[in-house]
């Protein structure tokens, strides 16, 4: 895909959505961090039922660690793999408490560094609470990347790289949500929405609804 085409395609999504954000309800750092660790594979709507229950009770590392596994485990049983992510949970809590003032740290490392965050976590973080051009790609990307020729990789981290490369600077802060409402609502596993398309037109997928 030439650079051109990369071009038309950011400013058709922008256009389309001037202000892109997640769709995970937080209103801090913390939060976003809590909800981005339950929402593997989980939607975003099963986490934000949990939250609205779990935050009005807790929403620091201090009150959430004082909850304890149990019963955070109550809060978000609804969840997928909730066992595991109620546990990581409380490991990060303490972390944070111990080693980061309570805050959820601006880098990438010592995100990394907490139990249950992987790089994509971090990059979530990155971008979405602190506004770093960073591109954390989940199976939306990385399907909309190979499919439509934007950035192809065989793997997550080679088409992280290489959307980073290929995306446009002036659209690389937000092109990270463009990306995911895209490939959520149109550009679909199965049957991708071809006909009601904005960037159909410049798409390079060779079987085409």
């Amino acid at each position: 895909m030439n650079k051109q085409k990369r071009i038309q395609i950011f400013e058709r999504l922008r256009a389309a959505n001037p202000e892109p954000t997640t769709e995970l309800v937080s209103n801090s750092p913390f939060e976003l961090l809590i909800s981005v660790m339950l929402s593997a594979q989980a939607t975003d709507v099963s986490v934000n039922k949990a939250t609205a229950k779990l935050f009005p009770k807790a929403n620091t590392p201090q009150t959430i660690l004082a909850l304890g596994v149990d019963q955070l485990k109550s809060y978000i049983k609804t969840i997928g793999l909730y066992n595991t992510k109620a546990g990581n949970i409380i490991k990060t809590c303490r972390m944070l408490i111990d080693h980061h003032q309570s805050q959820v740290p601006e880098d990438r490392h010592a995100l990394e560094a907490l139990p249950g965050v992987g790089r994509k976590t971090a990059n979530v973080i990155l971008n979405t609470a602190f506004r770093h051009p960073t591109m954390a790609v989940d199976t939306h990307i990385f399907r909309i990347a190979n499919r439509i020729g934007l950035a192809p990789g065989k793997n997550v981290l080679e088409v992280e790289k290489n959307l980073l490369k290929q995306v446009p600077k002036q659209f690389l802060l937000d092109a990270h949500h463009w990306l995911i409402l895209h490939g959520r609502y149109t550009c679909v596993a199965r049957k991708p929405r071809c006909q009601g398309c904005l960037i159909a037109d410049l798409c390079e997928y060779s079987d085409k609804t």
